[in-house]
């Protein structure tokens, strides 16, 4: 594990005789390594001017693609390609960022980020661009927080997911005990899922069959065909179901503390529109991805007709394709996910955006723990933040995953910020090698991809 230099009280001149540098060989010297010198808690064993990248590696749990970029002067950075994400998605990139400097990280993005696409089609670009800010900042001896322009608080807002149960008494005893646990915030699913196979709750039902969830991948299947396609509308009866849910939390929990839905279904606007004011008398903190992000117009319509905040954006990558939503104002709150929307950079320009447009910023995460806290640094640095999710809270080893920060990461509903040089934490590499899915090694070689095998430019 990186360990961080001791913060010696030295003048500037001691600091320089010490590390070998004149004032002269100062000025004669690049910037990174001026920089570097000059700032107290720098990592000496670096140079960040001569990094360069020698390798990428992936070692998967689950279904998370934990990433690794090495360098030659023995310092690594960490990233992850996003849940549910393909690891060829980084794989196909390491040929492109082999001895480039780690530190020139929008250089690199711009090499690279014509590869990103929406949903975990963005989790390879955006795992290569989490686990070069990992390492800069460990170049550097600074937290992760500091290269994105300093923080606006030392504590980061939880707000805690939770899968529905079928019983709503037994749901809401559930989200009674998030708020036991300590957290302020939360988040339940409440789908029509919940009540398909209840008579007369839903209209046009019968063309999708048993309405499978996220295992079909048949692209005319229900889970495949977006919202507006579907035509699947909601009754009066169906509407009465669903809102018992959301009646019975309230009854537990009171209406002090956030509460957001998330998971309704593939229905149209219309349906969600109906849906949401059913929804109103029960204070609901955001509704979430009511139909895809893409349909910045339907959106608008929603979002205009109903009372309570709308929220999308997990799924979408790269800045450019927020614009849409934030300058139409088509939604309340933006919703990236590193993973997805291009990392940390990109997270914090979509957040700073939105804010020039009075919209805040809730973010997305469902991967490990190295994302987990690196997304607490761009929360920590992003003015408009009101939350970030926590979707392993249930996962009794998850945060064995890692070492050197403190533990639970939740202190009543907020993960204080990392101060040691880049994300904060490193991997423990002995209970990940226990938790690798079947058929993946540690961090195996990958020299089938250092060799470029295409002409990369998209324009003539």
């Amino acid at each position: 594990m990186f360990e961080e230099p001791k913060n010696e009280r030295r003048s500037f001149f001691k600091k320089a005789a010490l590390g070998g540098l004149s004032l002269g060989g100062m000025m004669a010297l690049p910037i990174e390594d001026t920089l570097a010198h000059t700032t107290s808690k720098v990592n000496r064993s670096s140079n960040p001017s001569d990094l360069r990248i020698t390798d990428m590696r992936i070692a998967q749990y689950g279904n998370v693609p934990l990433l690794k970029i090495y360098t030659n002067q023995g310092i690594h950075g960490l990233g992850d390609v996003r849940d549910g994400a393909d690891k060829r998605y980084a794989l196909m990139l390491k040929s492109r960022i082999l001895g480039e400097n780690p530190c020139n990280i929008e250089k690199i993005f711009k090499s690279i980020e014509q590869f990103g696409w929406h949903g975990r089609q963005g989790g390879g670009v955006s795992g290569v661009e989490m686990a070069l800010w990992d390492l800069a900042g460990k170049a550097y001896g600074v937290p992760l927080y500091q290269l994105l322009g300093g923080k606006f608080r030392d504590k980061v807002r939880i707000y805690v997911d939770t899968p529905t149960v079928q019983d709503p008494d037994e749901f809401a005893n559930k989200m009674k005990g998030r708020v036991d646990m300590g957290y302020t915030m939360l988040k339940m699913d409440i789908g029509i899922g919940l009540i398909k196979d209840q008579k007369d709750t839903l209209t046009n039902k019968s063309p999708w069959g048993p309405m499978r969830g996220w295992s079909d991948k048949d692209v005319m299947s229900y889970t495949q065909t977006p919202h507006q396609f579907t035509h699947v509308q909601i009754t009066p009866k169906g509407l009465e179901k669903m809102v018992e849910y959301a009646a019975k939390v309230r009854e537990k929990v009171g209406f002090e503390i956030p509460l957001a839905i998330d998971h309704f279904g593939h229905m149209g606007y219309n349906e969600m529109i109906k849906l949401a004011k059913a929804f109103e008398p029960y204070n609901i903190a955001w509704l979430e991805d009511l139909i895809p992000w893409q349909n910045t117009e339907q959106w608008k319509r929603i979002t205009e007709s109903i009372s309570t905040p709308t929220l999308t954006g997990e799924d979408a990558y790269h800045k450019k394709n927020f614009k849409d939503l934030i300058e139409t104002r088509a939604v309340d709150l933006v919703h990236p996910d590193p993973g997805s929307a291009g990392g940390y950079l990109q997270t914090k320009k979509i957040g700073d955006y939105a804010e020039e447009f009075q919209i805040g910023m809730a973010l997305h995460h469902a991967a490990s723990p190295i994302t987990f806290m690196g997304t607490v640094h761009a929360a920590a640095a992003t003015y408009n933040f009101i939350g970030l999710e926590h979707h392993s809270v249930d996962n009794p080893w998850w945060e064995d995953l890692v070492t050197g920060v403190d533990k639970p990461f939740v202190k009543d509903g907020y993960v204080t910020v990392p101060e040691s040089p880049g994300i904060g934490l490193e991997l423990n590499e002995d209970e990940v090698k226990k938790r690798l899915r079947e058929g993946e090694k540690f961090f195996a070689p990958t020299d089938d991809w250092n060799e470029i095998k295409s002409w990369d430019r998209t324009w003539s």
